[in-house]
């Protein structure tokens, strides 16, 4: 994972300048005099700054960061005030998590104050805080948020020069089908499963299985995916609680070491967080033992024991996502590639425009999205072509769909590239190359009403030209990818691909 593309190697900056601004945020905690308390929370808090505003501008990521205190701070205040009603802190708590997924639907900036909230209310029972703590809690979130924030806009604006990929628009639907109203009934169920699983394990720290419940439906879309996510999830808690017993117990709390390895933490959650789930919940269970260390609570048994909690919390999630309007990774997945496929096609015509002088016609932030639409492919994939999945025709189709829908990304790549050369213009072959990428989409994927054909033969050019040469090189394989791709989408799900 630590191999795994960097682009601009924008993963190892972001990760660099989250240890600073977390570092920051406690350093200030610290200066001010603030309770030790207080300072993991204001660290906590912009962990989560950092971690969770993914706004498309930078103007948009710094409204929504100002705007984590707002749905922090009621939230704290309620946590607190109920830490000792079990019954109604319960109700209280799944009450913000249903409201916390809902939220989603109103894009990033929904997500990232749906997160806030949550975590929010963790931290109070990771903390055991009482309302006595209230404002010092105010008082080092607020702090928190302003030291991440002075890092993040001021001194290390990285989105100023790198804007972040657009997220790609989340399945339509309506109603209960719609994925954030479907989420928000099957993350409170799990975590209304995985609280009181929890509290019969542990009645002080029963929030593990919740939070493990709760991280589990982020970015998931189908039943597979959610179940693919907890076995990670677990997984990565493994290896870290092992970690844990080698490093954070003979530690036992030491201010100065237990600082370097919780920036190692830091720095491995943020570094990780995109090619590994695994990876990143070990970082995240190695830190929460040293932060248990620094507390002065932190032995096997508590480790131990947060590995039952997160099994717990696993169970939870994957009851849920079976027992409460279910969608099937197959249906994810076909809406995904669908997805795909139709900006393949934008990809294509876009790139043909510009061939054809069309100076307006941009295939690259086309190009961009294909990208991250392949990401959620390979990620709604990812139960079908696990090593431990037992259906291996679906997995040999899942991987071959993988592969081609890979071909035609390098091919619009390419195709893309050449466009961009003010050099390279239109060639007559390139209508009739562009017409059969286009029949080769819509065999697969219907077009939608009101889709006209792109006429390119009437725009005059010269012939032969080396940049449309190599376009049409591009287009033919991007042809021949997709008329393979009709085997594995349009038979049956658990045929074999190669009849007996």
């Amino acid at each position: 994972m630590f191999v795994a593309p960097d682009p601009g190697r924008v993963r190892l900056r972001v990760s660099a300048r989250a240890v600073l601004g977390v570092g920051l945020a406690v350093a200030a905690a610290e200066l001010v005099g603030l309770s030790l308390i207080a300072s993991i929370t204001g660290g906590l808090a912009a962990l989560l700054a950092l971690f969770t505003v993914g706004d498309p501008t930078v103007r948009r990521q710094a409204v929504t960061t100002a705007l984590l205190p707002a749905a922090g701070f009621p939230v704290l205040a309620l946590a607190t005030t109920l830490h000792g009603q079990p019954l109604l802190r319960a109700a209280a708590w799944l009450a913000v998590v249903f409201c916390g997924v809902y939220a989603r639907r109103w894009g990033p900036r929904g997500h990232a104050l749906g997160i806030f909230a949550f975590m929010m209310f963790f931290v109070t029972q990771f903390l055991h805080a009482v309302p006595a703590q209230l404002p010092e809690l105010y008082g080092a979130v607020a702090l928190a948020v302003t030291a991440s924030s002075a890092v993040r806009f001021g001194l290390w604006c990285i989105e100023r020069r790198t804007p972040p990929p657009a997220a790609p628009a989340p399945l339509p639907g309506r109603g209960l089908a719609r994925p954030t109203t479907r989420q928000a009934f099957q993350a409170t169920f799990a975590c209304g499963i995985a609280l009181a699983a929890g509290q019969l394990i542990s009645p002080d720290r029963f929030y593990w299985a919740v939070g493990t419940a709760w991280w589990i439906f982020v970015n998931t879309a189908s039943r597979g995916e959610t179940l693919v996510r907890g076995f990670r999830r677990v997984v990565g808690t493994v290896t870290g609680i092992a970690a844990g017993l080698l490093i954070a117990i003979p530690i036992a709390g030491a201010p100065a070491p237990t600082a370097a390895l919780v920036a190692v933490c830091v720095f491995g959650i943020f570094y990780t967080a995109a090619p590994s789930y695994s990876w990143m919940m070990f970082f995240v269970t190695v830190m929460a033992g040293l932060l248990y260390g620094l507390l002065g609570v932190l032995h096997p048994g508590l480790l131990l024991l947060r590995f039952q909690e997160t099994a717990v919390g696993a169970l939870g999630a994957a009851l849920g996502v079976a027992l409460i309007l279910p969608v099937t990774t197959h249906a994810a997945t076909d809406a995904w590639i669908r997805r795909a496929l139709q900006c393949v096609h934008g990809c294509t015509t876009a790139a043909a425009r510009r061939l054809a002088g069309d100076e307006q016609a941009d295939p690259a932030p086309l190009a961009a999205e294909l990208e991250l639409l392949l990401g959620r492919v390979r990620f709604s994939l990812a139960p079908l072509v696990h090593p431990l999945s037992p259906l291996r025709a679906r997995k040999a189709r899942a991987r071959q769909v993988i592969e081609l829908l890979d071909d035609c990304a390098r091919e619009v790549r390419g195709l893309t590239a050449v466009a961009a050369d003010p050099d390279a213009s239109h060639d007559a072959r390139l209508a009739a190359a562009c017409s059969r990428v286009e029949g080769a989409v819509h065999a697969l994927v219907p077009p939608a009403p009101r889709q006209t054909r792109v006429r390119l033969d009437s725009v005059p050019a010269p012939r032969h030209h080396p940049g449309a040469e190599a376009a049409l090189t591009h287009l033919q394989a991007l042809e021949q990818a997709l008329a393979e791709l009709d085997a594995p989408l349009r038979t049956s799900p658990r045929a074999p691909l190669v009849p007996a």
